[in-house]
């Protein structure tokens, strides 16, 4: 690419300030989730509720990282089953029980992967794209704008890709991210910016921590 077509690739803002704070949940929202996963411990038959309630997140968060739907319901079948076996061993330590689900769940992809000796995949919605740039007028992004954008989030590393897409598209704190993932703090953080420097090669950022 010409220094000419950076140029005004870089004239063309991602705004990520409309998804950079992670959303807490409310007193009453981690009050309900409590009351749920009290109830299911009770009586395995209640955490039917937790299922309905995460079960197309925990899905889409695994077919995601496998593109492949039949694996997908296999390992995520497994995900909630870990959780109910474990379930009596959960407790509420300042973080939802939905990162405890999506932690299983990371852990069950890794295995698979593992076992098999195979590399990961990170498969990402175009729609999933355009959240990052749904503040700007989308017309002002040419289509071949729009393909490079898709094509540096797509070049990202697995793992650099996790940590972006649990930040910006699920919301989540870097504490969660950290848990979900079981890095650091500031390794979670170190992944973020590699992803904003690929993309500061040919846009512009607006974003602060």
């Amino acid at each position: 690419m010409t220094k000419t077509h950076n140029a005004a690739y870089k004239n063309k803002t991602i705004d990520l300030t409309n998804l950079n704070t992670a959303r807490h949940m409310t007193e009453q929202e981690i009050d309900y989730e409590n009351r749920l996963v009290n109830e299911a411990k009770r009586s395995p038959k209640a955490f039917g509720k937790l299922y309905d309630r995460y079960f197309e997140g925990i899905f889409n968060f695994i077919l995601r990282r496998t593109d492949d739907e039949i694996l997908t319901a296999d390992l995520c079948s497994q995900t909630f089953l870990k959780a109910l076996q474990n379930l009596k061993k959960y407790e509420y330590r300042g973080l939802p029980f939905s990162a405890w689900l999506f932690r299983i769940a990371s852990n069950e992809v890794n295995k698979h992967y593992n076992k098999k000796k195979k590399k990961r995949v990170y498969s990402l919605e175009e729609e999933r794209v355009f959240q990052i740039i749904e503040s700007n007028d989308e017309h002002d992004f040419s289509e071949e704008q729009i393909e490079l954008l898709i094509k540096t989030l797509k070049d990202l590393p697995t793992d650099v890709m996790e940590v972006l897409e649990l930040r910006f598209f699920e919301d989540r704190s870097f504490k969660e991210i950290s848990f979900i993932l079981n890095i650091g703090e500031s390794g979670a953080k170190m992944r973020l910016y590699r992803a904003l420097e690929k993309l500061k090669k040919h846009f512009k950022v607006n974003w602060d921590e």
